[in-house]
């Protein structure tokens, strides 16, 4: 079983919890070129706008931008490729029946290295619609500001 000092998160894809209800996550491995994880590793990726779909039995990830190594030669890659993901069959088979109903969409949450090997975690989601996201807001800034009246409660006493 593998701990939490093991695992150096790279990137997160702040946005994916803003559109998206997240349902079901999973981890899959990437299939890389070395210059990809030598840019991965300097922490040059970006998730945003990225999203995965299931393909004649595997999974492929679109749009993650990995950008080119600075010290790569004219064997560098391109930026925005599809990425093939490692996964089981089983999960495939599942996320495929999931992708087929109406509204559910794989999206890359974040990317980190667990001992030397990169690794996204994918979350099952369904899109939100403006109603939701503003509801969300909504109540985080409730929540906050209840913190903030306890806190103040606690100081006065």
């Amino acid at each position: 079983m593998a701990q939490e000092d093991d695992i150096k998160i790279i990137a997160r894809n702040k946005k994916a919890r803003h559109d998206f209800h997240i349902e079901e996550t999973y981890e899959a491995g990437i299939k890389l070129k070395g210059t990809e994880i030598k840019s991965i590793r300097a922490g040059r990726v970006n998730l945003k706008d990225s999203f995965a779909l299931v393909e004649k039995g595997e999974v492929f990830l679109y749009n993650m931008h990995i950008s080119p190594y600075r010290q790569g030669n004219r064997h560098n890659h391109e930026p925005e490729r599809k990425r093939k993901l490692l996964l089981h069959k089983k999960q495939i088979r599942s996320l495929y029946g999931y992708t087929r109903q109406k509204g559910y969409t794989l999206v890359p949450l974040k990317l980190y290295l667990r001992r030397n090997l990169a690794k996204v975690e994918l979350g099952l989601g369904k899109g939100k619609d403006k109603r939701d996201k503003r509801r969300d807001i909504a109540k985080r800034t409730h929540e906050r500001e209840m913190e903030r009246a306890l806190k103040e409660r606690t100081y006065r006493q």
